[in-house]
C-alpha cells in the first residue's frame, strides 16, 4: 500500500469524517438536552390550568418526546450526508403497515383523545361506561380503568365508551336514593308519610335540596306501596340507601303498624 496515499486520504477523507463525527456527538448531546428541557416544561404547562388529565399530559409529552428524537437522528444522518428521502418513505411505509394492522387499536386511540376533550367524566367519578358500573380510576388514551363497587379493575376500550351511553353519577351535586315500603291495609299512608319524613331529617348525609320525594307508588294486595326517596351525595350513596331502610324499619315498628299479609287465595275445585 501506497504510504503517501494513505496519508493523503488520512489528512483530507478521515480528516473530514473526523468533523463529522464531532458534529454528529455535538449534535447528539445539545440536542438530547434540549429534548429533554422541553418536555420536562411541557408537562407542567400542559396541567398549568387543570384542564387536562394528567394521564393526557403524560402521553402527549411522551410522543413529542418520541417525534423530536427521530428528527434529531434524520439531522444527524443528514450530517454524514444519507439521504434521509428513502428513509422517510421507508417510515411511511411502515406507518401505513402498522395503521392497517392496528386499525382497532388506533380507533380506540382516536376516542381517547375525543373523551379528553369533551371531558364527559373525570378521574374519581362514578360512572357506567358500556354497561360496567364503577369509579375511574385512570382515563388512558386507549381505554378507560374502572374499579366496580365489588372491588374489581375493569378495563372499557374508549371506542365501546364513546360508540355508548355514558352515565356519570357525579356530574351533579346530589343523586336520589331509591326506597320502598309496604304498608298493610288499615294503616294511615299520610300518617306514615309524615313519621317517614321526619325521620329522614336524622339520616346523615340526605340532602335538603332538593328533598326527598315521599309518595304512594302503587296499591297491592297487601297494602299501600310507597316510594321513599331521599337525594345525597354519590359518594354516600349506599350508606344512605342502607341508613333508609334501617330507618324505615325502626319507625315501623315503633309506630306499631301491623305486618302486611299476603291475602288467603281460595283455590276453585
Amino acid at each position: 500500500m501506497n504510504p503517501e496515499a494513505v496519508w493523503q486520504f488520512i489528512t483530507h477523507q478521515g480528516l473530514d469524517l473526523m468533523l463529522k463525527v464531532l458534529g454528529a456527538l455535538a449534535t447528539w448531546v445539545c440536542g438530547r438536552w434540549l429534548i429533554g428541557h422541553a418536555t420536562r416544561l411541557m408537562h407542567p404547562l400542559l396541567l398549568l390550568r387543570g384542564q387536562m388529565d394528567a394521564t393526557l399530559a403524560q402521553y402527549l409529552a411522551s410522543i413529542v418526546k418520541g417525534l423530536l428524537h427521530v428528527l434529531l437522528v434524520l439531522l444527524i444522518l443528514d450530517i454524514f450526508g444519507i439521504s434521509t428521502t428513502s428513509l422517510a418513505a421507508l417510515l411511511a411505509g411502515a406507518g401505513l403497515a402498522l395503521g392497517a394492522a392496528w386499525g382497532g387499536l388506533l380507533s380506540h386511540f382516536a376516542a381517547g383523545l375525543f373523551l379528553q376533550v369533551m371531558r364527559p367524566y373525570r378521574v374519581g367519578d362514578h360512572v357506567t361506561l358500556a354497561g360496567i358500573t364503577g369509579r375511574v380510576n385512570e382515563l388512558g388514551l386507549v381505554n378507560t380503568q374502572l374499579i366496580s363497587s365489588d372491588h374489581v379493575l375493569t378495563l372499557v376500550g374508549n371506542n365501546k365508551v364513546f360508540s355508548e351511553v355514558i352515565r356519570n353519577y357525579s356530574a351533579l351535586p346530589a343523586r336520589r336514593v331509591e326506597c320502598q315500603v309496604r304498608l298493610a291495609h288499615g294503616v294511615d299512608a299520610e300518617q306514615a308519610m309524615a313519621r317517614i319524613r321526619a325521620a329522614l331529617q336524622a339520616v346523615p348525609h340526605v340532602c335538603i335540596a332538593p328533598p326527598p320525594e315521599i309518595g304512594i307508588a302503587e296499591f297491592s294486595a297487601e297494602g299501600p306501596v310507597l316510594n321513599v326517596r331521599p337525594y345525597t351525595h354519590t359518594d354516600h350513596y349506599w350508606q344512605v340507601f342502607y341508613d333508609t331502610h334501617r330507618m324505615l324499619q325502626a319507625e315501623l315498628r315503633e309506630a306499631g303498624y301491623p305486618v302486611p299479609e299476603k291475602p288467603i287465595r281460595v283455590r276453585q275445585i
